[in-house]
């Protein structure tokens, strides 16, 4: 089995120290390298290249922006973990780049099982927050795209119906016979056609195109 390479950065050292001993002791996990400020953690994925990294947003430093700069370089997925309740910050996070947005009184079984959702292409954000963010998304995230304007293949059209049904990509790639792999090459495509900047944002995106209220779609990412 493959080992999932992930960092953790946050400026609590013993909050650090505690969470990544109890990673390094999963079979799963590898923990590659901890740092405490968004420098350390845009060094951490210039050197070692984690598939995820699990940081705070409170710490020395602009988080938001060393989100915004690792995903735009790198493959590495970033979890924000932080006590921040506030929509605001959620929002902003995952504009920023981030594919998850998991609060710290969360046990560690939901931590790990977000970092196993991101790796497969999904977006995780607590459930207590989830409907607030998913609509904070829709009304001021989302630039309109117009249907007549926009031109989607056979395929796209497919993968978009399945996405308003709220399956996931692996769930998406069994029901066409397609490889996962193929499946977020399509994501990337309606992304730049629908001009949506992460998953959740073509979701609204293609809800907006069907005329199907936020609150009568299936969630379109999860939740624990």
């Amino acid at each position: 089995m493959n080992r999932v390479s992930v960092a953790f950065v946050d400026d609590h050292p013993l909050f650090l120290a505690g969470v990544s001993s109890l990673f390094a002791n999963q079979d799963r996990f590898c923990v590659v390298a901890t740092g405490g400020s968004a420098t350390d953690a845009i060094e951490i994925a210039h050197g070692h290249h984690p598939a995820v990294m699990v940081m705070d947003l409170n710490m020395p430093g602009d988080a938001f922006a060393a989100i915004a700069q690792i995903t735009r370089a790198f493959t590495t997925k970033i979890v924000a973990f932080t006590a921040s309740t506030g929509i605001d910050c959620a929002v902003r996070a995952l504009d920023a780049g981030a594919s998850g947005y998991i609060l710290k009184g969360s046990t560690a079984v939901e931590l790990m099982a977000a970092i196993e959702l991101v790796i497969r292409g999904e977006t995780f954000i607590n459930q207590g927050l989830a409907a607030k963010v998913i609509q904070a998304l829709r009304t001021a995230s989302v630039r309109p795209v117009q249907p007549e304007s926009l031109k989607l293949s056979a395929r796209e059209q497919q993968i978009v119906q399945l996405l308003l049904r709220g399956l996931t990509n692996r769930a998406i790639a069994a029901r066409l016979a397609i490889s996962e792999k193929t499946v977020k090459h399509y994501m990337t495509v309606l992304m730049q056609k629908m001009h949506a900047r992460n998953r959740l944002e073509v979701v609204i995106a293609a809800q907006k195109m069907a005329g199907v209220p936020a609150e009568l779609g299936r969630q379109p990412f999860s939740y624990n």
